[in-house]
């Protein structure tokens, strides 16, 4: 597998799978409103209250988690092919007290959608695209639900942003370069999936984009700001000029008064695509 369901970052390294994640984690804290809008809407379009559901490619757990707390009478299974990943999925499991409610299967999704029986409602959260042939895997979620059962596949359409325009140093608009230097390189490049759903054989209920925006930022933005910049100076070290790369450096030491750990300047911006489609 090229790419894995549960890589969030376009494939960047920094501390490997551990850091990874660690920036999961802090992702889902930050971004823990924007996330419960989602699941609302998602709520808004189940005819049914689901019995299980399945979250397809769910890395830490962050939308087993917040679907657990919205539909909580629901059973629902993590599958992902990281055993790092669903053992701290596990520990965040038990530490909520829903180890009776949330189960982990350890799948590689480019083999083949594993056999955990019929789902009500499917949860793919920027892991499609990561997948080799989707199409074989939306015709597989399309069999595995009961019918009138949903699917909702979401995208991240913008990386996170935390910067101000001008940072106080450096040449301004730090985070617009860099952005455009990832999205040269197709990082989370997808096609509307609406097509995809309905030759699934999906009815595409609605496509939606979510914006979120935090200012101030919440507290836990600033050591998310530093893991994300950290992975981006990582990524990017051949590619970025020495200007750009001392900047990132200077973000970048904790101790400094212009550290991003320090910064009160932080706003927490992203943008997301859901579809709804349901099995007829």
């Amino acid at each position: 597998m090229t790419h894995h369901a549960h890589r969030h970052d376009g494939g960047h390294t920094h501390r490997g799978e551990a850091g990874l994640a660690d920036l999961l984690d802090l992702d889902a804290e930050v971004f823990a409103p924007h996330l419960d809008d989602l699941i609302t809407w998602v709520d808004e379009h189940t005819t049914a209250t689901p019995g299980t559901i399945a979250d397809v490619g769910s890395g830490t757990g962050t939308g087993t988690l917040a679907l657990a707390r919205r539909f909580e009478a629901a059973r629902i299974v993590a599958v992902d092919q990281s055993p790092a990943m669903l053992d701290r999925l596990r520990d965040a499991a038990r530490a909520r007290g829903l180890t009776d409610r949330v189960r982990t299967v350890e799948a590689d999704l480019d083999d083949a959608w594993p056999p955990i029986g019929s789902v009500d409602l499917a949860w793919a959260a920027a892991s499609l695209h990561h997948v080799e042939d989707p199409d074989r895997l939306l015709r597989d979620l399309h069999g595995a639900l009961t019918p009138g059962g949903l699917l909702v596949v979401v995208e991240m359409d913008t990386l996170p942003r935390f910067l101000p325009h001008d940072i106080g140093f450096g040449r301004p608009g730090l985070e617009e370069r860099y952005h455009e230097e990832v999205a040269r390189d197709g990082w989370n490049a997808y096609p509307n999936w609406g097509s995809h759903l309905e030759r699934a054989g999906f009815e595409v209920v609605q496509e939606r984009g979510f914006a979120f925006e935090a200012h101030p930022a919440p507290p836990s933005a600033n050591r998310y700001a530093r893991d994300y910049l950290g992975r981006v100076r990582s990524a990017l070290a051949d590619r970025l000029d020495a200007d750009d790369l001392a900047a990132l450096d200077r973000l970048l030491r904790d101790e400094a008064p212009e550290s991003v750990l320090n910064r009160a300047d932080l706003t927490v911006r992203r943008a997301r695509t859901a579809w709804a489609a349901r099995r007829p």
